[in-house]
């Protein structure tokens, strides 16, 4: 069929964000919307004609229709070969995983993460590198450069591909590949961890674990990896079966809206080891019985084992964590004596770093861990690291954590979410703490001795550029932190996410509960940035 040139017009809203174009479902489905956008994105990348493209996504609603939109766009501009999960379907990682092994010019990847679907929800639509990462800056500002002017799109007249058969197919001149999603991502993991240890641990008759896959994308993976290829009993993965709505949850692994999982592993016969993923895979929230394993501790823990892991024996190169992830990871890079880099928020900024040998793994108090097997977080990933752990070391997660916290102390840490705060408010609310910044240090707080204060800006060591207005930090000189930041993944407003940190080596507290032993400076984040005041709000949405 030949391709054809609609006319259309520019929308001033496609700047992406943090992990690509986030909006809501109605938005994108505007006539011309989501075409306008893959066109922006292809032209922006000049030498795309006869490559290779990557597509897929997390099965939220209108996935499925964006996919056939989108190929036939790649065929009507240049693409010689789509490669595409079955039924559209390839979790985050998998994606990176997918585009990576198959050396593809890059992948689109439909998702809006842990964000809430289905017809009144989220979709989401990003562009990753041939490294397997989200695009750099520099891109995504062509895109949205491009979109602002952009009043035509090129499309094939041709049929829907049918994404339900593995095999080849063509539109136009262009072949597609339906590739079974799961089995590229299952060969990577077997190949990175001990697989016969892990399975020897789940197959023991005494350990029992449990999978949260909230109804979403990693569900086919872990029905594979967990119970298929490493033998956990059948009813190990729950919520397993993606759905569009996601069964109307919000597939946001933390303790707030995991909790099918949070209950299970809080009751009094809980199974040893409790894990959970979000929307599109990249994502984890880790649990041992009636214990909470925070992100910037479960980086920090898989640091420090990653002797134990086959993939890491020979020794780390670096960590990463984002500048908001506690300083956890930051002691175990000083014990191995190893780099240590604070980046700004968002997975682009590890990718130079992973790419020019400078780290190995990454993480993000976000719930997001990874390492240099892709360059996407990895949620499934993540589990196997802590299984993998658990096999080596026999213990239980609150044992190992607790062992860790006594060699490296322990680093207290919170985060407090206010979601949909009208803009205004968010914006007053940054930009009163941003007058105060250059009076503060020296003024004694809950305490303790400002040190510094500013606004995060950072340089990357790799190629120079530098990126500013990242958050807004308050460090006191017994470590502690304040952070302030608005988010840039939701599509309703503005959350704002307040972080809270302090840091405590005496054994006798260390087992303290975390909200009493930050209690001081979660009244000082809320007096400081007039939270309850400017907004009216009495607690945050969401408590981690």
């Amino acid at each position: 069929m030949p391709s054809i040139k609609i006319a259309s017009h520019p929308f001033s809203d496609q700047r992406p964000g943090t992990s690509g174009l986030r909006k809501k479902v109605q938005v994108f489905q505007q006539p011309h919307y989501l075409e306008n956008f893959v066109q922006a994105t292809f032209d922006s990348l000049p030498d795309r004609h006869g490559k290779t493209l990557v597509l897929g996504g997390d099965g939220r609603y209108h996935n499925d229709v964006a996919i056939q939109t989108i190929l036939r766009m790649a065929a009507a501009n240049g693409f010689a070969k789509v490669i595409v999960g079955q039924h559209g379907l390839l979790s985050t990682p998998a994606a990176s995983c997918v585009i990576r092994k198959y050396q593809a010019f890059g992948g689109l990847i439909l998702s809006a993460s842990h964000n809430p679907a289905g017809i009144n929800g989220d979709f989401g639509i990003k562009f990753n590198t041939a490294n397997g990462g989200p695009a750099p800056e520099k891109i995504t500002e062509a895109i949205y450069t491009r979109s602002l002017h952009l009043d035509e799109y090129f499309i094939s007249d041709s049929r829907d591909i049918d994404l339900a058969t593995i095999g080849q197919q063509h539109i136009d001149e262009m072949q597609v590949a339906i590739i079974d999603p799961v089995t590229d991502y299952a060969e990577l993991m077997a190949s990175i961890f001990d697989f016969p240890a892990i399975r020897a641990l789940l197959c023991n008759g005494r350990f029992q674990m449990r999978f949260d896959a909230m109804h979403a994308i990693t569900g086919p993976y872990a029905h594979e990896i967990l119970e298929k290829r490493l033998g956990a009993e059948l009813g190990t993965v729950i919520n397993g079966t993606p759905q569009p709505d996601f069964a109307q949850g919000h597939p946001d692994p933390n303790l707030t809206y995991a909790h099918d999982l949070v209950e299970e592993m809080f009751a009094e016969n809980a199974p040893g080891f409790g894990a959970a993923s979000d929307g599109d895979g990249d994502r984890n929230m880790i649990l041992g019985s009636r214990f909470f394993v925070t992100p910037s501790d479960s980086l920090a823990i898989l640091a420090a084992n990653a002797h134990l892991i086959p993939a890491y024996q020979a020794g780390l190169k670096g960590i990463a964590r984002s500048m908001p992830t506690s300083q956890a990871a930051d002691r175990v890079a000083e014990k191995l004596g190893i780099p240590m880099h604070e980046t700004p928020t968002g997975w682009k900024f590890f990718g130079n770093l992973l790419d020019d040998g400078q780290a190995t793994l990454c993480g993000e108090e976000s719930f997001g861990t990874g390492s240099d097997h892709i360059r996407e977080k990895d949620g499934l990933w993540a589990v196997l690291f802590w299984l993998n752990i658990l096999a080596a070391r026999q213990q239980s997660v609150a044992d190992i954590v607790v062992e860790h916290w006594r060699k490296f102390g322990r680093n207290f840490y919170t985060r407090y979410d206010y979601e949909a705060i009208p803009m205004e408010q968010a914006k007053q609310l940054m930009s009163g703490v941003e007058a105060r910044l250059a009076e503060l240090p020296g003024m004694v707080m809950a305490g303790r001795t400002i040190t510094y204060a500013d606004n995060f800006s950072y340089v990357d060591p790799v190629d120079q550029s530098h990126t500013t207005g990242q958050g807004l930090r308050i460090g006191f000189d017994d470590g502690a932190r304040l952070i302030y930041r608005l988010s840039g993944t939701g599509t309703d407003g503005a959350t704002l996410r307040v972080y809270i940190e302090s840091y405590q080596t005496e054994e006798s507290k260390l087992l303290d509960d975390a909200q009493q032993a930050l209690a001081d400076l979660i009244e000082l984040s809320d007096s400081l940035a007039r939270i309850t005041e400017i907004t009216g709000r009495d607690a945050p949405t969401v408590i981690t």
